[in-house]
């Protein structure tokens, strides 16, 4: 394979596209199964861990009747963990898990909007039906009266487990009530004619823009600039030299070296480093809408 190719868990990712609010158009890879399915199997084994360690703590300190109360504590403090576990993780962490964090995942909304806290407390809750629930209700099953219990229960688990390979989105139950989709961490992408420079090379890797910079703009200007880098007209080349010139001084930019460089050139750079910042924003916060819109 060469150095270049993608993985092909990679190339079996289909993409999507969505549109913000604000117009600006997102493309998105969905997550493999397996990436998901590992990604879970690691917060499990977190949350399992923290739970033989809060046992173990338990006991070591209340030797005499640690153990006799040891499971019951760890049977209350299951559901509670798991649920804080999953809500907690993916409200202050923009949509992901330490899990997902490892295998480069991330929720989003659907429709482009911003992840609601009420999508994430949905989707974790309905993962109590889907996979906690039945597990607990296999373990408290004993003996063989319990046969027909526990094939429905996997049954019942197996099925909603399979729900992800039968519908295009790979969404779970939870995805489907949240209206989220799991998605690889995203990478911007820029259309050839923008991203290049003249030359037919990308933008120098000297041009460099902080957040504070980039954080001026929104969405506005970005398609008003992406209209001016296709325009072709007599007068192209001064009005890319005066626009350049207006944004350098709006943000405060000066060339690296002070070494000249080409308004199309800055104006590709800058539109590539902005199309970047506002689409993390718009993924995983609030872009602004427009240099007037308040963060």
């Amino acid at each position: 394979m060469a150095a270049t190719d993608p993985p092909a868990s990679m190339r079996a990712s289909p993409l999507r596209e969505l549109v913000t609010p604000e117009g600006l158009a997102l493309r998105v890879r969905l997550a493999a199964r397996g990436d998901r399915f590992f990604a879970v199997l690691i917060d499990i084994a977190i949350i399992v861990l923290g739970l033989i360690a809060v046992v173990l703590i338990a006991i070591a300190i209340f030797p005499e009747t640690g153990r006799k109360w040891a499971m019951s504590l760890a049977i209350v403090l299951s559901f509670g963990i798991r649920g804080f576990y999953f809500i907690f993780f993916e409200l202050r962490w923009q949509g992901t898990t330490p899990g997902k964090r490892l295998l480069g995942l991330r929720v989003i909304d659907r429709h482009g909007g911003r992840l609601r806290p009420g999508a994430i407390f949905a989707r974790n809750l309905m993962r109590e039906v889907e996979l906690f629930m039945p597990i607990t209700l296999l373990m408290s099953v004993n003996g063989g009266n319990g046969t027909g219990v526990n094939l429905l229960t996997l049954f019942w688990t197996g099925l909603l487990m399979a729900l992800p390979f039968f519908n295009r989105d790979r969404l779970r139950c939870g995805d489907i009530v949240a209206g989220t989709w799991v998605v690889e961490t995203p990478k911007t992408e820029l259309l050839p004619d923008i991203a290049v420079s003249e030359s037919g090379k990308a933008p120098t890797a000297a041009l460099r823009f902080t957040p504070a910079q980039l954080s001026i703009y929104g969405v506005y200007e970005l398609q008003t600039l992406e209209k001016v880098l296709r325009h072709d007209a007599p007068d192209t080349a001064e009005s890319r030299a005066a626009i350049a010139r207006t944004i350098q001084a709006k943000i405060g930019w000066t060339p690296p070296d002070e070494q000249p460089v080409a308004a199309s050139d800055f104006l590709r750079a800058f539109y590539a480093a902005l199309r970047g910042h506002l689409e993390h924003s718009a993924l995983f916060g609030t872009p602004r809408a427009n240099k007037f819109d308040q963060p």
